[in-house]
């Protein structure tokens, strides 16, 4: 197994916390990965979110994935996790990643980076906006940024100014969460926050056009490309 599980308790909740380490003795650069939906009955059972952590351990990296539903039994349905999801909650499950990463000896906590794809791309800008120890962040067509995710929190598009690292966004140009008009609002929030980031937009490639797992949206080429992008982005930024 190329991971193994460490449990830690948010607000009362037990959270799994997935690790994957590098070969060598370090110090490793180390980015949390935040699962996409098809996680949300348990990490082990993502294809997706598993091979993408590998990919990067292969590259170098030690990787940390939280299990952000922890709130919910892993057999309920994910309307009710997607309609009680609250971000003052996962920017503290966020952080527990983070910190678990952090704890590792092998990995340099100054060189942690963040990032997620869908569901996840969305989480990934929460935790650069929520914690400022992060060193890079990518956000994958990450949607519902300028939504609401829970009672008196605001839309995570308007912490914006929080964020403190370099930003790469890479989204399709057929997706329509987040639409090419969403994502130009995602720009204008970065300038307006004097953010440093760099957006990459795909034609010929809807929304999750990197899940190899789903052919109908799979991209192969932008897939690759937007893969390449990502990786050159965090050996300049977490070195």
């Amino acid at each position: 197994m190329s991971y193994r599980i460490e449990m830690t308790e948010v607000q009362g909740s037990e959270m799994e916390i997935f690790l994957y380490e590098p070969e060598g003795d370090g110090p490793h650069p180390g980015l949390v990965l935040c699962q996409h939906i098809p996680g949300h009955g348990g990490i082990e059972g993502d294809p997706f979110t598993v091979k993408s952590a590998e990919r990067f351990r292969a590259n170098g990296y030690a990787v940390s994935v939280p299990f952000l539903y922890h709130w919910w039994s892993k057999s309920d349905d994910m309307q009710i996790k997607r309609d009680e999801f609250n971000d003052a909650q996962t920017a503290q499950d966020l952080k527990a990643g983070f910190d678990a990463l952090a704890a590792i000896e092998s990995v340099d906590a100054g060189r942690i980076g963040v990032v997620g794809h869908c569901w996840g791309g969305r989480v990934s800008w929460l935790a650069a906006c929520t914690d400022s120890r992060y060193a890079a962040c990518a956000v994958f067509y990450g949607g519902g940024v300028k939504e609401v995710r829970g009672a008196g929190n605001p839309p995570a598009i308007e912490l914006t100014g929080n964020i403190a690292c370099p930003v790469i966004g890479i989204f399709g140009n057929e997706d329509q969460n987040p639409s090419p008009e969403d994502v130009d609002d995602y720009e204008a929030a970065l300038k307006s926050a004097g953010a440093e980031y760099v957006f990459h937009r795909y034609d010929g490639a809807g929304h999750a056009f990197q899940w190899e797992d789903n052919p109908e949206r799979f991209r192969a080429e932008q897939s690759e490309d937007s893969w390449e992008k990502t990786l050159a982005f965090f050996a300049e930024k977490l070195g």
